[in-house]
């Protein structure tokens, strides 16, 4: 592939590389964390996150939030008290230029790629692994997950195993947000390539051997772009907004990725006992992450798939792009067969990150947690001031508000509480705007705008975004 020198690129100028954002190289392992308030006696486990994180500063371009190297931060909780470590998500590229003192490859947008003898032979020309995005625990592996590629397995110590293929069933990788059924224990995946074919899906057993796929979807002929996906007892939910992939222009100095609005937005509907893609079609609109999908009737009926819906595709420096961008939570109801969808906008507010109780995964939820923002401050994309709540099941589109005041906070995971399945907390990192100090923040569900009843304080800051999850140590032996 022929590969060009970016233009002018100054990393002191990108805003997703300071600030809140700016990414952070000292490795940390630290005891008896402080504590302000009380940390809840039921929670025992670990708080996990994963996002990006340059390990020397970047060359060529950097486009937040899909170029960067993973760094995961862990909180260890039990009986009442609190531990942390942080660790580089070590690919081949990270190990490489930690040899080198320096990046070797460019961002994504630069295509500069590495040349021997800066790199061995087999990574010369080759693009970096970038498993940045989320991490998840299954079938007993912690999978560092990349935005459409191979996830790297990490230890419980979060110490780098190495590249996740699954025995080989799965060589192109997966999604950045697969998703677990509860009752199944299946995690079912899809992987888009910019080869044909171009998207495949597949299931991964509750054992952790690929039980099917990878399965081409067909009806999708060329390269496009999705972040993440939606599962129901019937089927995996695929959103594919008209953002295309063209190598071609990326070569010769344009754009990689290219918003194409009158192509419009497409909903695959993909069977999960194999059958045909159902397909749904309406006017272009973009989403980075659903809430949740379920049957309207059990084994039958629509689909309803809930999400935080943008009116189209913004990347790159805040300002580049000056075209409104109107979103909020929106419920869509497919009709898998008569392939019409009609979306329903619940809440405009500037809101991000949705998650429910994972629990309630393919099933209908009540409660939907976001992170928003307030509007009383001037903050960067991707940086939010408060904590909304949705409740589904009130009708009214009402929700429930906790200001966090002077700390910008990140996306909130459920950690449901031990024993019947009732109550639990919701968990964010936080990074204060006065003083770049981290917390681990803890909300009872119960009430969930009163704030926290404990605040963690991290030893080091924690860069803003992306994903993570609460690991139960009663499900898991991950503690180092």
């Amino acid at each position: 592939m022929t590969t060009f020198a970016a233009q002018s690129f100054d990393p002191a100028r990108v805003a997703h590389l300071s600030g809140r954002f700016a990414p952070v190289t000292a490795e940390v392992d630290e005891a008896d964390l402080d504590v302000v308030g009380e940390l809840p006696a039921d929670l025992d486990g670990l708080f996990l996150r994963n996002g990006p994180n340059p390990r020397f500063s970047p060359i060529g371009s950097y486009l937040y939030p899909i170029d960067g190297d993973g760094m995961l931060h862990g909180v260890w909780i039990s009986g009442g008290r609190a531990r942390y470590r942080n660790r580089f998500v070590r690919t081949p590229a990270v190990v490489a230029e930690e040899q080198a003192g320096r990046a070797l490859w460019g961002g994504l947008e630069s295509m500069i790629l590495p040349k021997t003898p800066d790199v061995s032979p087999e990574l010369a020309g080759t693009f970096r692994d970038l498993p940045d995005i989320n991490v998840v625990r299954h079938a007993g592996r912690l999978l560092a997950l990349a935005e459409s590629d191979c996830p790297f397995r990490m230890g419980p110590d979060l110490d780098t195993i190495g590249r996740e293929t699954f025995g080989g069933a799965l060589p192109a990788g997966i999604t950045a947000h697969p998703k677990i059924d509860p009752l199944t224990g299946e995690m079912l995946v899809f992987c888009y390539t910019l080869e044909p074919p171009f998207l495949t899906w597949s299931v991964i057993g509750p054992t952790g051997t690929v039980i099917g796929g990878p399965t081409p979807v067909h009806g999708v002929d060329e390269p496009l772009m999705i972040h993440d996906m939606a599962l129901t007892a019937r089927f995996l939910v695929l959103v594919m907004a008209p953002v295309f992939f063209d190598i071609e222009a990326a070569t010769s100095g344009g754009a990689m990725i290219t918003w194409r609005p009158e192509r419009g937005t497409r909903v695959a509907l993909i069977p999960r006992d194999g059958g045909p893609v159902r397909w749904a079609h309406d006017e272009a609109f973009w989403l980075w992450h659903t809430v949740n999908a379920y049957d309207t009737v059990p084994g039958d009926g629509d689909v309803v798939l809930e999400y935080v819906q943008w009116a189209h595709l913004a990347l790159g420096a805040p300002g580049q792009d000056e075209r409104p961008n109107p979103g909020g939570l929106v419920r869509a109801v497919v009709d898998p067969f008569g392939g019409t969808m009609h979306r329903t906008q619940l809440d405009d507010s500037r809101i991000e990150l949705p998650r429910i109780d994972d629990r309630l995964i393919g099933r209908q939820h009540r409660w939907i947690a976001v992170a928003s923002g307030t509007g009383a401050v001037g903050l960067l994309p991707g940086e939010y001031d408060a904590i909304r709540w949705y409740d589904t099941e009130d009708g009214t589109g009402a929700s429930l508000l906790w200001r966090a005041g002077d700390l910008s906070v990140g996306e909130p995971v459920f950690a449901p509480a031990p024993g019947d399945g009732s109550g639990g907390y919701w968990m964010t990192y936080a990074t204060d705007r006065t003083d770049a100090s981290s917390w681990l923040l803890v909300i009872p569900a119960d009430a969930p705008s009163a704030g926290p009843v404990a605040r963690v304080r991290i030893p080091v800051r924690v860069p803003l975004g992306l994903h993570g999850n609460w690991l139960p140590t009663e499900e898991h032996s991950l503690v180092p």
